[in-house]
């Protein structure tokens, strides 16, 4: 498992919750929701298994499969299960 540092967060891409945009007719899928599977030491309002959404360009992917990784100012919001 990757650990992430600093003020890092590593997701995995969500299928259930993403949102996806189509830029220009092209063939690129962007997704910007996902499940926090590591956070790093300096991270203090995120926590692993939070739903997120964070802004759109600021992840680098990941070697493995539907990861990528943002730093905690990139995160725009946590999904809760409150209706309010």
């Amino acid at each position: 498992m990757l650990k992430a540092v600093a003020d890092r967060i590593i997701v995995k891409l969500d299928a259930a919750t993403q949102s996806s945009l189509i830029i220009a007719d092209s063939s690129v899928d962007v997704r910007n929701c996902g499940v926090v599977q590591s956070v790093g030491d300096k991270v203090r309002t995120i926590k692993k298994g939070n739903h997120i959404v964070f802004h759109l360009f600021d992840e680098l992917p990941l070697p493995e499969d539907g990861l990528v990784v943002i730093r905690e100012k990139s995160v725009l919001g946590i999904y809760t299960d409150e209706t309010n």
